[in-house]
């Protein structure tokens, strides 16, 4: 499908898309009518309208590997009543499937009077452009990037033995029908660059990466400055890991670098906020509204209204606009991320993160850009003060338990700690700890928060979106660092 028409609002674009369009049997006044029906007697629900447009390429020693282009148009029907939820998707638009559906959904409804939750209010300013990326280049430019990231890193340093880079995009188009009336429309761009350099001296390969994305077109990471720059610190990385000794072992303090680091914090935190968790009292953050539960210079937020990052949305997938949600202030937790169901459940208001990876998927609360604010402490200053420990500046992988709360994370990049100086590179170091014992150990806060480069997918429950982190450098007093010294 072609972009919006100039001044077109993604409302109208999307009914010109969704409703008697080129890949649509289905009639407006129908499918409200349909999706009325099915949800009678519900307590909440909405129909899910969604087409989308993707790609991805990857080159590796020079030859394009992979080269995927996929679309995929389709709705979710949902009604929920009480707890329960009522879900039923077809990957066609007609009348056909969506009175199948909604044969499905009513089921849940059988028996109930509920009364219809209120509807979301207003919109947010839009976001991000309505431009299609895929559509603004051409796809031999797109693989010429490529070929040329591979020959500049190959020129940059005679050490360099492999060159992987990738390149991918969507178009996302959604619209979000409630049986009271309201619609809403959004369209959704997504890009991203990835750059990979394996390294080799003496007989030793080392592995570097940078990746950068976010809600624009291809131009933003296709510009020669922004795909060099990828390349130099994937670069960087890599010689620095090259020069790595084996991490220590031991409880220590630790200083986390700002930005993409603020991974831990999504992970080992921001899971445990989430509305739906914590209704269950399956989070170790359940029932502690309202209470201390870090230090007073800890302040986090969950904000899904920054123009053109990853994790943003005009809209959530319930058709809510997006927030910026305190989630800790001053250290105390006072607020959950809420889609609607849990929201209303808990007697909250819904925050804007109600979010699906898919029309095929339920939506459920999920983060977006999950932020911890600036404080007052300088990098050098907190470096400082630490006698042996590890200053960790990019994270890998990492995985948390959010009953009770433990992460293990590993660290891509991270240096020794000696006398109040930073010293050698380390390699193999995990983290090891708990978030909510993790908060109360941030003893200083940093002036120099960072948003991370637009990398972050998050998963859960089997389902992934597009997130964003971010933080400022902070010391804590001690974590268990797993390393691989003798």
């Amino acid at each position: 499908m072609s972009s919006p028409i100039a001044g077109e609002t993604p409302l109208a674009a999307t009914d010109r898309l969704f409703f008697g369009g080129q890949h649509s049997q289905l009639d407006r006044d129908a499918a409200e009518r349909i999706m009325a029906k099915s949800l009678a007697g519900a307590d909440d629900g909405e129909l899910y309208l969604e087409y989308r447009e993707s790609e991805a390429i990857s080159l590796d020693d020079g030859v394009i590997r992979s080269a995927g282009f996929n679309t995929s148009l389709g709705f979710g029907l949902r009604a929920v009543a009480g707890e329960a939820a009522g879900y039923g998707h077809a990957g066609e638009l007609s009348e056909d499937a969506l009175k199948r559906a909604g044969a499905t959904v009513s089921a849940v409804t059988a028996g109930h009077s509920g009364t219809s939750a209120e509807p979301p209010h207003a919109s947010n300013a839009r976001l991000y452009s309505d431009a299609n990326p895929l559509a603004a280049m051409e796809f031999a430019k797109r693989t010429g990037l490529l070929a040329d990231i591979d020959a500049y890193a190959r020129g940059k340093d005679a050490r360099v033995r492999q060159v992987m880079a990738s390149i991918a995009g969507e178009w996302q188009a959604v619209q979000i029908l409630r049986p009271d009336g309201v619609r809403v429309g959004d369209i959704r761009p997504l890009v991203r660059l990835n750059v990979a350099v394996v390294v080799e001296a003496n007989g030793r390969r080392e592995t570097g990466s940078y990746g950068t994305g976010g809600r624009f077109d291809y131009g933003h990471v296709t510009s020669d400055a922004v795909w060099r720059g990828a390349v130099d610190e994937a670069l960087r990385q890599a010689l620095v890991n090259l020069e790595s000794v084996p991490a220590p072992a031991g409880e220590m303090p630790v200083v986390l670098g700002p930005g993409w680091p603020g991974i831990l914090l999504h992970e080992a935190i921001g899971h445990g906020l989430e509305g739906d968790f914590n209704r269950k009292k399956t989070s170790a953050f359940a029932e502690l509204l309202g209470k201390r539960i870090a230090s007073p210079e800890v302040t986090v937020i969950d904000d899904g209204t920054l123009p053109d990052r990853r994790g943003s949305l005009t809209v959530d997938d319930e058709g809510t606009p997006t927030n910026r949600t305190v989630l800790i202030e001053d250290g105390v937790l006072v607020g959950y991320l809420q889609d609607r169901l849990n929201a209303r459940l808990m007697g909250m208001r819904p925050t804007g993160n109600g979010r699906r990876q898919s029309y095929a998927h339920a939506p459920m609360p999920r983060m977006t850009n999950t932020i911890m604010l600036g404080g007052r402490h300088s990098r050098d200053e907190m470096i400082g003060t630490v006698k042996r420990g590890l200053y960790a500046v990019n994270f890998g992988g990492g995985q948390v338990d959010i009953t009770s709360g433990k992460f293990v994370f590993s660290a891509s990049e991270a240096y020794l700690i000696e006398d109040g100086r930073v010293t050698a590179p380390v390699k193999g170091a995990t983290l090891i700890g708990n978030g909510p014992d993790a908060l109360t150990k941030v003893e200083m806060v940093g002036d120099d928060m960072a948003l991370d480069p637009g990398i972050g997918t998050c998963g859960k429950n089997g389902q992934g979106v597009p997130v964003g982190v971010g933080q400022p450098t902070l010391k804590l007093s001690g974590l268990t660092v797993g390393g691989t010294a003798a």
